[in-house]
């Protein structure tokens, strides 16, 4: 991701469960949002009871915007003939904190290697087709300590600059934390921390 971009693209919510039949066998797909690796195993554990005659869930994740982690797994297909092309979809629709779930049932028939990736990579691009793609903006957080006096100061850049206030608390003095999009936060950091009787923190 490039420095000037401060967007990314994901999901919300779960898409709806989409099926794709290729030579008797089934393939179910699904999108799910995710904020931590942790939670992958809890909804495969789920899809698992969903579909208890699926032969595989085969599955790739990403999280991250900076530094992007994923994984794939094949779950006993051949080597890089599900989880990967999987992940190629994930690519393709430039989605990140996203899962990417298909269960396939076996239909009797072997589609080969060449047919696991195209099956899977065609239940992936239809669930991610299903799924409600949003662009969120990618944020950094910052204290302002201040006293009552610098308040209209600190108020006028907040407003000039678009700033989201996300928290306050106004005692002997006044502390905000602020959120500023990530490709002005240099720019923000230096403001306040020219202007005098201000303490900026990370």
């Amino acid at each position: 991701m490039d420095k000037e971009k401060d967007t990314y693209n994901t999901i919300d919510t779960p898409s709806l469960e989409i099926l794709y039949k290729d030579k008797k066998s089934k393939f179910y797909g699904y999108t799910f949002p995710l904020n931590s690796e942790d939670e992958v195993k809890p909804i495969i554990d789920q899809l698992k009871k969903k579909h208890h005659t699926a032969n595989h869930i085969c599955y790739a994740w990403q999280i991250g915007t900076n530094n992007i982690r994923y994984r794939a797994n094949d779950d006993g297909e051949p080597n890089n003939s599900a989880g990967m092309p999987i992940y190629g979809q994930i690519q393709s629709y430039n989605v990140t904190n996203i899962l990417v779930a298909v269960a396939r049932v076996f239909g009797g028939t072997k589609l080969g290697v060449g047919g696991l990736i195209s099956a899977y990579r065609t239940t992936s691009q239809l669930a991610l087709e299903e799924a409600k793609i949003i662009e969120k903006i990618i944020t950094q957080h910052y204290k302002l300590t201040f006293e009552y006096e610098d308040m209209d100061r600190v108020m006028r850049i907040i407003k000039q600059k678009n700033i989201d206030i996300v928290s306050q608390k106004l005692e002997t003095n006044c502390i905000y934390v602020i959120s500023v999009r990530k490709s002005i936060s240099n720019e923000i950091w230096d403001i306040f921390k020219n202007m005098q009787h201000i303490e900026i923190k990370n």
